[in-house]
């Protein structure tokens, strides 16, 4: 699984021109499931990605994780997108391939749980819709962007 976090002040994802998903400050994630992921890979990526400290405490150093971005318990939000497109294999020319990104169901299936585990262990969960040709507007914070990537 493939995951590319963005530090944001406020994010959101519009399908057809209708704000389905929208954050304040908190964590843009674009998720990508790749063939051979498993729940113990999803629940391992939900695990690093709240709690990856990449919030500034007081003194303006990375301290804080997305479930503790003050430092006193207030939890920012996640606004979780699928995008297979972070699968992209480039090395054989100028057009990408996505072989490496799981089949749109099973994709669909691995997002859904990341999405529903997220739900049980965080205050503020947003989401884009699977497959849905989405445009996504966020303001970076920093910028801040770390990829992740987890296999089996």
């Amino acid at each position: 699984m493939m995951a590319l976090l963005q530090r944001v002040r406020c994010a959101r994802v519009e399908v057809a021109g209708q704000v389905i998903g929208a954050i304040d400050a908190g964590l843009l994630v674009l998720l990508c499931a790749e063939r051979g992921d498993t729940a113990a890979v999803c629940d391992r990526m939900l695990s690093k990605i709240l709690k990856l400290r990449i919030f500034n405490d007081a003194a303006g150093k990375m301290n804080h994780s997305v479930q503790d971005m003050d430092g006193h318990g207030a939890a920012g939000g996640l606004l979780l997108v699928s995008q297979f497109t972070l699968a992209a294999d480039t090395a054989g020319g100028n057009r990408p391939g996505f072989t490496g990104a799981a089949p749109p169901d099973e994709g669909r299936r691995w997002f859904d749980y990341l999405v529903a585990q997220a739900r049980q262990k965080h205050a503020v969960v947003q989401t884009g819709k699977f497959g849905a040709d989405m445009l996504v507007h966020l303001v970076n914070d920093g910028p801040v962007t770390i990829a992740l990537r987890l296999t089996a």
